[in-house]
């Protein structure tokens, strides 16, 4: 049982930025992804950013350049620094949680966090 708590969302302004933690706590092991998925109304949810125990990571193409997902291992904490954000980032933005490292065909964990709203307007 793993469970993920985020936190850091809000309103901002275009070219604004924000930065989103998510503390992880329960059986966690050594060896994980942990990642950042947003879901906008009408829309499915869609990867953001990922990033393995080892530091390894994997954006969307298009967040490039403008997000940087970050973690501390002894903290058990994810971070993702939203800058330059536009419009269309607007979404619930949610933490994830999966016992290995990702592949070309990674599928999130089970284990995600309740979102926390990210919107960005004028």
């Amino acid at each position: 049982q793993v469970q993920l708590v985020e936190s850091g969302g809000g309103l901002v302004q275009p070219g604004g930025s924000l930065r989103l933690s998510c503390a992880a706590s329960g059986n966690l092991f050594s060896i994980n992804t942990m990642g950042w998925y947003r879901q906008a109304p009408g829309k499915q949810r869609e990867l953001v950013a990922l990033i393995t125990d080892g530091g390894m990571t994997n954006y969307a193409d298009s967040v490039k350049g403008r997000f940087t997902i970050s973690r501390d291992n002894a903290r058990n904490t994810v971070y993702l620094q939203m800058n330059s954000l536009k419009p269309e980032d607007t979404a619930v933005y949610y933490c994830n949680y999966n016992p290995s490292r990702f592949t070309s065909n990674y599928t999130p964990g089970v284990y995600w966090g309740q979102g926390t709203q990210v919107t960005v307007s004028s």
